[in-house]
């Protein structure tokens, strides 16, 4: 058995090298896994020179033909760093999800929308939220439909409120008022094309509040009501919010 300055571990039997790579040469990273890389290559010929055997050493063209290969899998990786670097640039903007594992084998997905890419020193890296990410941390990238999915306002419970005109209440809902750029700080409730009086909303955290004096001149029916938020997109829910009016003496000749 010989070893080398280079970390690698080599048997040598009759003039043969038997390679093996030692633990502390074997890389854990994600993307590269335990390939035999440029310098790993270049190592192991290093190695084959030094442990040959004198009575039969290596030919010139042998060592021209290993040569060629090191230059080809060289241009190769080359060619496979530019690329990762030009994919990485078209990332910007997009919203992405990471897969990052501690010390400690526990494993948090961070996400958000990439800011710009870091190349310093040879290496790709993506900012997001003011984290630095390696690119081969990406999880997975989102289409932008799924981003706007889930920064827009929402409102989830589905409300079908009963409205006694003879003993009126306030009608009460929760809303989400989306996240980032497409978050709203007000929202509006529609009928029939025309927006209840706004002095009539109240809102307070994610709880919106209609007065029962909203529904004091409407007839009795059921009516389908619109939410709509002040966002930049004015998102707009029509299928939440029913109110049925009953015991109305409106439009009652």
């Amino acid at each position: 058995m010989s070893t080398n300055p280079t970390g690698l571990v080599a048997d040598v039997t009759n003039g043969i090298l038997n390679y093996a790579v030692s633990p502390e040469n074997t890389s854990t990273d994600k993307a590269k896994g335990n390939e035999l890389g440029k310098d790993a290559f270049l190592q192991l010929l290093v190695c084959q020179m030094q442990n040959q055997d004198p009575l039969e050493p290596s030919t010139d063209t042998e060592y021209v033909s290993q040569l060629a290969q090191f230059s080809q899998l060289e241009q190769l990786q080359n060619l496979s760093s530019e690329s990762e670097k030009a994919q990485a640039l078209t990332l910007v903007g997009k919203y992405a999800i990471f897969e990052i594992t501690d010390s400690n084998g526990k494993t948090t997905y961070p996400e958000g929308i990439i800011d710009f890419v870091n190349m310093a020193g040879g290496k790709v890296q993506l900012s997001v939220n003011g984290t630095v990410y390696d690119y081969e941390d990406i999880y997975t990238v989102v289409n932008d439909q799924y981003y706007v999915g889930r920064n827009i306002p929402k409102v989830d419970t589905e409300y079908n409120f009963k409205y006694n005109a003879k003993a009126p209440e306030d009608l009460t809902i929760t809303v989400d008022y989306g996240s980032n750029e497409y978050k709203a700080s007000d929202v509006a409730i529609v009928i029939g094309g025309q927006p209840i009086d706004p002095s009539y909303i109240k809102q307070r955290d994610n709880t919106v509040t209609i007065g029962k004096e909203a529904f004091a001149g409407f007839e009795n029916g059921e009516y389908n009501a619109s939410i709509v938020f002040n966002n930049s997109v004015y998102t707009t829910i029509n299928d939440k919010l029913t109110i049925t009016v009953y015991n109305s003496t409106a439009g009652i000749a």
